[in-house]
């Protein structure tokens, strides 16, 4: 159960109801509005940090050249690592849409390693190290400038930190997943 009380739209201060035009005005719904839930349920209400955090999140998630396939490899490994269940639950989903094998999805959650390939796999070792041990080996650093150079890399590390602040919102909070969303981590209170 969620740690915040539900807001209305009619409650939300003008700050607060910039903040969720924002969201709901970006790239994040295809046109659908996002609404209150997730980490944006909670962002909105303080809305100096908000707008920020939400403009990085959709130049991390929407505004790289990384592709969708190895975005959502390290977003999963992430959420995985925090055992952030609602944002596993919604990646999961998103992962599987932009090509990861579900079995590797289901790897990474119950922490294994998968059985990836490319830069799927170079991006789930750059995830991990930076989740494992805050830090990227000579190889490992290697391998991701050679797969997509420096400014690459330095969009997939934005990416895992974007995503390291979405899970410790959403478990400081204890943001639930939605109805329709399979509890990835039953366990973690």
């Amino acid at each position: 159960m969620s740690r915040l009380q539900p807001l209305a739209l009619d409650q939300l201060t003008e700050g607060q109801l910039a903040v969720l035009n924002a969201i709901n005005g970006g790239p994040r719904g295809g046109g659908a509005p996002i609404g209150l839930v997730g980490p944006f349920g909670v962002w909105v209400r303080a809305p100096r940090v908000g707008m920020a955090i939400q403009a990085l999140g959709g130049a991390a998630r929407f505004d790289t050249a990384i592709a969708e396939d190895v975005k959502e490899v390290a977003i999963c490994v992430v959420g995985a690592h925090h055992q952030a269940k609602f944002e596993f639950a919604a990646h999961a989903r998103l992962a599987r849409a932009a090509g990861v094998d579900a079995s590797a999805i289901d790897d990474i959650r119950e922490g294994r390693d998968p059985d990836l390939h490319g830069a799927q796999s170079v991006a789930w070792s750059v995830a991990t190290e930076l989740m494992d041990s805050h830090r990227l080996t000579h190889a490992t650093y290697t391998q991701a400038i050679s797969q997509w150079g420096e400014e690459g890399l330095i969009e997939l590390v934005s990416v895992v930190g974007y995503y390291c602040l979405v899970s410790l919102t959403l478990n400081a909070f204890n943001v639930p997943v939605l109805d329709n969303m399979e509890d990835p981590f039953p366990d973690a209170s």
